[in-house]
């Protein structure tokens, strides 16, 4: 029978590596030092490899260290998911998700559903952590996330993207601007504007990054904005344009702002938004549940369906619409 390490084998091996102290790792785990040592030792001995470079004040995991921890999240996140199904079944959504949301959409949208989620699952506890998409769609395939709130991934088949509701993308400029009497531009007419992004790692970048190719205008990388908050405020201060989703705009822009949405044509921006989670996550069905209450926010904000495109028709958008003056 081939060798197979322990669940906790696994534990001590990831709490070394985040800790980099045999002794802290030790505190972590609730056993001795002696303990945990004479445990990673015998797991170095079983794979024939060293799992971790020791020196003085600091362990690091080796390259084929890294690999094993990383490998060993996965399996322990696989574990919890066992456990939380087993224990708290579909009913209550397995009462405690670990929520991973891009802060392009997240902040528009949770506060609209959590309140009806809680009614309707009042023990089931949410762990919000908001992070660059990128970043989320790492932390959910190694197990620190269970599930993940935003724009589709590009992690192919090792995660499973459920898609909830579609945005339009649009481009933002002050009211004084050249281009603010129209509701709708070419992409010509873009030629030599600033056009001003969010960092790496939010799809917004790459979108940005594209209509400045297709058009012909300048990528301002050098005045990339932490926030779509910020890109609004130097939006206003005539640094340059910039785009801005259609949740964050029903949310954030009024009519009396000194700013204006407008559409290109020629050029659909949109973006689906979804939950997605680990291929081999035995919380699916959870999270399928998850996706059909938060359908039921997406229609009540106006956002169209992920699946069918068709858009909600509903006092809410045509109240929202007007007050942020949307373009059609």
């Amino acid at each position: 029978m081939p060798f197979r390490p322990s669940n906790r084998q696994l534990e001590y091996a990831v709490a070394l590596a985040e800790v980099g102290h045999f002794g802290g790792a030790a505190r972590r785990c609730h056993v001795s030092q002696p303990t945990l040592s004479i445990q990673i030792a015998l797991l170095e001995k079983q794979f024939g490899t060293p799992l971790f470079d020791r020196a003085p004040g600091r362990v690091t995991p080796t390259a084929v260290g890294a690999h094993v921890i990383a490998t060993a999240r996965g399996i322990l996140a696989s574990l919890d998911d066992m456990v939380a199904m087993a224990k708290t079944g579909a009913n209550n959504l397995g009462g405690l998700i670990r929520l991973g949301v891009a802060p392009t959409f997240g902040p528009y949208f949770l506060p609209a559903l959590l309140p009806s989620l809680h009614a309707r699952y009042p023990g089931l506890e949410i762990y919000i952590r908001e992070e660059r998409p990128t970043v989320l769609e790492r932390d959910v395939m190694e197990g620190a996330l269970d599930c993940g709130l935003g724009p589709m991934p590009a992690s192919g088949h090792a995660l499973t993207f459920r898609a909830l509701c579609t945005e339009t993308i649009f481009l933002g400029a002050p009211k004084d601007h050249r281009l603010a009497g129209e509701m709708s531009i070419t992409a010509s007419q873009l030629r030599g504007e600033r056009l001003l992004t969010l960092g790496k790692g939010h799809q917004l970048f790459d979108t940005v990054r594209e209509l400045a190719i297709m058009s012909g205008a300048d990528l301002r990388e050098d005045y990339e904005g932490t926030s779509l908050d910020a890109l609004r405020q130097m939006v206003f201060m005539g640094m340059g344009l910039s785009l801005f989703p259609e949740l964050y705009a029903r949310s954030e822009f009024r009519v009396e702002d000194d700013l204006v949405l407008l559409s290109v044509d020629g050029w659909e921006a949109i973006r689906t938004i979804g939950y997605f989670w680990r291929a081999s996550n035995g919380r699916a069905a959870q999270f399928e549940q998850l996706a059909r209450e938060s359908e039921e926010t997406c229609a009540s904000l106006g956002l169209k369906n992920g699946r069918s495109g068709a858009p909600k028709k509903d006092l809410v958008k045509v109240k929202v619409k007007a007050r942020a003056n949307i373009p059609d």
